[in-house]
């Protein structure tokens, strides 16, 4: 278990050390909706440690579409009573009448094989899912909800922007198969407007960029993910095009302490890109520096067919922080203690 491993738990520590007093928190109740997947399963543990250590006595609801999934990723929670798993499809709604003070929509499609081989889903769950989720949030009173968005809402520029701020945005061919996640990002965000206006609940979209991390699944498709898995196995590192396109990426313990502050912090109705500039780099060179680390090459090849459908279009995508970082959050973490970690961890609790 990720859990009984030190890397793992000094990371969630890092967290928890850098901020003075969690006391807010205390006694308060959770709903993680996308449970198992990268952010929600690195934001429980770290709710849970906060228990351990703390004492905080929060309740947490872990939801997702597999009990059996949940189960194994959360085994050590099965007998706290804080802590219950809640089977479901959020695009029928949250299977419970129990209400949390804060709802995490964390529940998406987030890889590009998923994206061209259930395009349905991807769609589907970002925006029958958030209407599910605000439903909820409107019926329980919910103090506060957290819509996981997108540095993708962006699309590509249409000029010379170098970053993204909040009010940028590019463009994006709707007429695609590939702009299903984007699109049902953006208007996911719009719902989320609407519920603000005519519901009156509170509502903060964090736009993410493009997250790496020891909480990673096994059938993650993403380039980072795919990067990740063969240096954690001692294999050369496939490179599926030149490699020149230059992202945002974050560390997923960053991406859940931003998440925690935006929670806090953030203001109803705002959107906040989330990113470690330190980790703006070029596929090419995240490549090489996991390579590097894992003592073996970068080779170029081919994409598949099915490969090429989920691939994005979009060359160029950094995103501004500075909204963020002016109400006082900053990352934590090194890239390279952060590829280090993932590696190591992955390499001992994943493969």
């Amino acid at each position: 278990m990720l859990i009984n491993n030190p890397l793992y738990m000094s990371d969630i520590q890092k967290i928890l050390s850098a901020k003075s007093s969690w006391d807010t928190l205390k006694n308060s109740s959770f709903l993680i909706v996308g449970a198992s997947g990268m952010i929600g399963s690195f934001l429980i543990d770290t709710l849970m440690t906060l228990n351990k250590k703390e004492g905080a006595n929060i309740r947490i609801g872990a939801m997702g579409r597999s009990i059996s999934k949940l189960k194994q990723r959360f085994l050590a929670y099965q007998e706290d009573e804080l802590f219950t798993m809640l089977e479901g499809d959020i695009t029928k709604g949250v299977p419970t009448s129990e209400r949390f003070d804060y709802v995490f929509h964390a529940a998406s499609n987030t890889h590009p094989e998923a994206y061209a081989t259930d395009p349905i889903g991807t769609v589907m769950t970002n925006i029958l899912g958030t209407q599910q989720v605000l439903d909820y949030a409107v019926k329980h009173q919910v103090t506060r909800t957290i819509f996981l968005s997108t540095v993708e809402v962006y699309g590509e520029a249409l000029d010379n922007t170098t970053s993204f701020s909040e009010t940028d945005f590019g463009y994006i061919d709707c007429n695609t198969l590939r702009a299903g996640y984007s699109e049902g990002k953006r208007a996911s965000e719009a719902l989320c407007q609407a519920y603000i206006e005519q519901k009156k609940i509170d509502v903060v979209i964090p736009r993410v960029c493009r997250v790496f991390g020891p909480t990673m699944l096994l059938n993650d498709s993403k380039a980072s993910s795919q990067f990740i898995m063969k240096a954690a196995r001692g294999e050369d590192i496939v490179l599926k095009s030149k490699g020149e396109q230059l992202f945002s990426y974050a560390y997923v313990a960053d991406v859940v302490d931003a998440l925690l502050f935006l929670l806090l912090n953030g203001q109803n109705g705002q959107a906040y890109n989330i990113a470690s500039p330190e980790f703006n780099l070029q596929l090419k060179e995240l490549a090489q520096s996991l390579a590097t680390l894992a003592n073996t090459k970068v080779i170029f090849d081919l994409p598949t067919e099915t490969e090429a459908k989920g691939f994005s279009k979009v060359n160029r995508a950094l995103l501004d922080t500075n909204k963020i970082r002016n109400l006082g959050w900053q990352p934590i973490f090194k890239l390279e203690e952060t590829l280090s970690h993932t590696v190591a961890i992955v390499r001992e609790n994943v493969l």
